[in-house]
């Protein structure tokens, strides 16, 4: 009996106990953990997808065409499509 006392008194000890970091350690993971609000983009000359699938284009024919719409979109004509 004493030792389910003894492991029942440790259990609420460390139960009470909590945590033993600080609180600004506590913070700083917290923060680390949020994921950011704010999203940066860079406005580049060129559109990596479309150059891309320009190279692939050069290489090969396209099946589905998929990429159509995409190119149309970012005002890009396909040199080697036709």
């Amino acid at each position: 009996m004493s030792e389910e006392k003894e492991l029942e008194r440790e259990l609420s000890e460390m139960l009470a106990d909590g945590d033993n970091r600080s609180v600004e350690e506590r913070r700083e993971e917290e923060r680390r953990l949020l994921s950011p609000k704010y999203e940066i983009r860079i406005q580049t000359q060129l559109d990596p997808i479309v150059e891309e699938t320009l190279k692939y284009r050069s290489m090969a024919k396209e099946i589905d065409d998929r990429y159509d719409n995409y190119l149309k979109k970012t005002k890009h004509e396909d040199k080697g499509s036709e």
